[in-house]
Parts: structure tokens; C-alpha cells; sequence
């Protein structure tokens, strides 16, 4: 290790920056978050610049760095662009006594590595001046684990710290993951006045049981990278997750290795967990203590007997939240680069389950089989006849474009373009093993093209 981590106090002390162009704006971007004096030296300011000097956040000196312009300062930035003038005003820095960046330059005394900001938490990244493009992604990764208010969370807390002095170590390690990872980011939903509220009550309770919790999370279409963020923080900080079948499995994954993992996926006309058996899962698990994460595939609220969950949750006196994710068929509507609404063709859209057959029987099927009309069916691949012979029933074309999309997002996904009256047949013929979206109304967009180019050569 060439670059030995430290962070350092600057609060109060000179920090002088040659140059006041667009390198230097970069650096100062990050050096105006903490407590420093800012000095800057040269000519042509930028307009960044010049505005920050004018708040009074800096000091502007419209010169370049001159000897004794940096004395006393406890760092110095060699920021041009030049670099015969930044080799200069390296010179000048280390004369005076102040460790000195040059940047891009290995050669520097010291390195900035890449910050993630949730003052007054940071989290620094280097690669030794290696791979900067391999720290930028890190610092995504980092950034998408931890919450934008934790720094909030993290001042409420250093206030309460001298509270909970008293306690032994143990017990003050379990009141801080308690306020952290399971009541605080809860109560901050509230403002910070709840917030302040939690840590009241956890130091009342002590060292009680600890109150388990419910997150209903949208594990979305497949793709971990459409994974909301708070979703996979929900999942990283959970004691116990209960998902579906349609829950990816590297989104599973997702969740931190102590965690109790269950299923109780359901299969279409196949074995099943009773729903009922599900919901006392889910209420013992969090009479347990448990921070539980009921993982459902797309968003929760979409054909996931989420209100019958919730009941049970709330019936037992429990807390939960509802976590919305990307649903099947907006990501089915993406795979085929298409809109599921379009201004002149359909200001709505209906989404239909294929799953209960009988429960078709109560659409508007008039509506459904006029021109321009779209709808989304959620597990319809076993419902295709009898939705192809309603459709007809009620005056939809035979040539009403259908796309099927099987594991929308997924690796294996795969798009099925046909027609309303060929629509079984086809997907007999492609027999899908994951889920599929049918998209009535539609067509890919590459479909059409084709279509469209035949039309012309014609």
C-alpha cells in the first residue's frame, strides 16, 4: 500500500489552490464540503468560481500563486492544467511546508480519492491512482447500498450518543443497529422529530425483544439493476426473506448471508403454498423480532395478493412498509421499445391475470377488441385460447398484433410477435419455460419496421 488512508481535520486551516479553470472546479466542488480556507490563485476564473468567491466561500486572488502564498497552508492543490505551471506551483506548496496534489500526477504527496457523501459519514475509495474508472464504479455501488438521508440519521445519533454511555458495550452495540438498520430509517420517514422520537423510545424499552417489521419490496422484472435502491438495502439489511417464484435468483442473492432465506413460490396449476400459510409466515417471523422482507416479483401491489398479506400484518399489530418496484409489463413494454400508451392511439391501458380464467369473464371485452386499444395480461399463456376466442367475440381484428415476452429483462429473455388469431398456436410452438407477459395491441418496434420495409418494396 503506497497511499496511506488518513482523513484530516480541516477545519480552520489554509487550503490554497493554484489554478481557477475547469480543473480546479472539480476540486473545489468537493474541498467547499468541508470547513477549510480557501484560497484560490489565478487568472481567467471561471464562472463557478467566481460565483463561490462571491458568496463569500472562498478567497479569489485574480493572480497566479506566487512564493509565501502558500504558508501555513495544510495542503496545497496544483490545479492548471499545465503542467510547467502546475510543476511551479508544486514548488512553491512543498517550500512552504504544505503537502501538495498535483492532479493526475502520481508524483502528488498525496491522493483525493473518490467520496461517497453522506456527511458527516464518508466512505473513500482508491485504486492508488490505478484504475480510476474501477473506483468511480465502486463509489456507484456504494452509493446505491446507502441511504441519501443517512448522514441524517447519523447526526441524530451522534447528539444521543452521550444518553447511551452508560450502557455496557454489547447492549450499546444492539441500540445503535436497532436506531441504524431497523427503527431510524422507518421513523426518518416521518422527519427527524420522529426520528428523535425512536431513540427516545429504544433507550426507554432497554434491552427488550425487539419489535419485528414487515417490508412488502417489489423485487421488479428480473434484472437486479432495476432493483429500486431501497429495495436492496431492505434486502442487505433483513433478518428473514420470504419470496415468490417469480423473485430472480440474483436478486436472492442480494440479500446479506446471516439472512434467513424462504420460499413459498407459487406455480401456475401446479403445487402451491396456500395463501393463508403464507401469511402466518410472514406475522411469525416478525412476532420473532425479525426485520422480514416479503420479496414479490415486479411491484407488489400488481397481482401479489398484497392486500390479503397486509391485512394479516396489520391484524396481528405489526408495522410494515410497501416497497413498489418495476412491474412485468413496463419491462415487457421496454424489451419490445414500445409505449404502452401513445398519444391518437390509446390515452389507457388495461392489465388482466390469465391466471383464474373465470375472472375473465368479467372484463369489458368490447373495450378491449376496439382498434388501438392495449392491455397487458400477466400469466396468460394458458388463457390464450379463451382470450383469443373473447377478443374475436366481441369484434377484435384476427390481425391485432400480440408481442409475448418471455422473462422480461431476464438473460433468457426471448420476444414472440404474432397476431390475435395465431396467437395459441404460437406460443405453443415457442413453449415458454419462464414467465410471459402478453402485450395485446402491440407489436415490436423491429417487427413493425419490417413490416413497414415489405410494404414499401411492394
Amino acid at each position: 500500500m503506497r497511499h496511506y488512508p488518513v482523513y484530516l481535520d480541516l477545519r480552520g486551516r489554509r487550503v490554497v489552490v493554484s489554478g481557477a479553470g475547469a480543473v480546479a472546479v472539480a476540486k473545489l466542488r468537493l474541498l467547499l464540503k468541508t470547513e477549510a480556507a480557501l484560497s484560490v490563485h489565478g487568472v481567467a476564473p471561471a464562472a463557478q468560481v467566481r460565483g463561490w468567491a462571491a458568496e463569500g466561500r472562498l478567497t479569489l486572488v485574480g493572480r497566479p500563486i506566487a512564493p509565501g502564498d502558500a504558508d501555513g497552508a495544510a495542503l496545497g492543490y496544483a490545479a492548471n492544467g499545465d503542467a510547467a505551471e502546475d510543476a511551479r506551483a508544486a514548488a512553491i506548496g512543498r517550500e512552504a511546508g504544505a503537502l501538495v496534489n498535483i492532479v493526475d500526477d502520481l508524483s502528488s504527496d498525496f491522493i483525493t480519492p473518490a467520496i461517497v457523501d453522506r456527511d458527516p459519514v464518508t466512505v473513500a475509495i482508491g485504486t492508488e491512482g490505478a484504475a480510476p474508472v474501477l473506483a468511480r464504479k465502486i463509489k456507484a455501488e456504494i452509493e446505491a447500498l446507502l441511504p441519501a438521508r443517512l448522514g441524517v440519521l447519523a447526526r441524530i445519533g451522534q447528539a444521543f450518543r452521550r444518553r447511551v454511555e452508560g450502557l455496557d458495550s454489547a447492549t450499546r452495540r444492539r441500540f445503535w443497529a436497532r436506531f441504524y438498520f431497523e427503527r431510524g430509517p422507518v421513523a426518518l420517514e416521518a422527519g427527524e422529530a420522529a426520528a428523535e422520537d425512536a431513540l427516545e423510545r429504544l433507550l426507554a424499552e432497554g434491552d427488550a425483544g425487539r419489535e419485528g417489521f414487515v417490508h412488502f419490496v417489489g423485487a421488479g422484472p428480473g434484472d437486479p439493476e432495476l432493483l429500486t435502491l431501497k429495495a436492496r438495502r431492505l434486502l442487505h439489511e433483513a433478518d428473514v426473506v420470504i419470496h415468490d417464484r417469480l423473485a430472480a435468483p440474483e436478486i436472492i442473492e442480494l440479500a446479506r448471508r446471516e439472512a434467513t432465506i424462504l420460499s413459498v413460490g407459487k406455480e401456475a396449476y401446479g403445487p402451491s403454498w396456500r395463501q393463508a400459510d403464507i401469511n402466518a409466515l410472514v406475522v411469525a417471523s416478525a412476532r420473532r423480532g425479525h426485520n422480514v422482507v416479503r420479496l414479490k416479483g415486479g411491484d407488489p401491489a400488481v397481482f401479489g395478493r398484497l392486500d390479503e398479506e397486509v391485512a394479516a400484518v396489520e391484524a396481528a399489530g405489526i408495522g410494515f412498509s410497501i416497497v413498489p418496484g418495476v412491474t412485468a409489463a413496463s419491462a415487457g413494454a421496454a424489451a419490445i421499445g414500445r409505449s404502452l400508451t401513445r398519444r391518437g392511439r390509446n390515452s389507457s391501458f388495461r392489465v388482466l391475470t390469465g391466471h383464474d380464467v373465470d375472472g375473465f369473464a368479467e372484463q369489458d371485452w368490447r373495450e378491449l377488441a376496439r382498434p388501438g386499444a392495449t392491455a397487458a395480461v400477466y400469466m396468460g399463456v394458458r388463457a390464450a385460447t379463451f382470450l383469443r376466442g373473447r377478443l374475436l367475440m366481441h369484434g377484435a381484428r384476427a390481425d391485432m398484433p400480440v408481442a409475448a415476452i418471455e422473462n422480461a429483462s431476464r438473460p433468457g429473455q426471448r420476444v414472440l410477435a404474432t397476431t390475435l388469431i395465431e396467437l395459441p398456436n404460437a406460443l405453443a410452438a415457442a413453449d415458454p419455460e419462464g414467465p410471459v407477459m402478453l402485450l395485446l395491441g402491440l407489436e415490436p418496434r423491429t417487427a413493425a419496421a419490417s413490416a413497414a420495409e415489405l410494404r414499401e418494396a411492394l
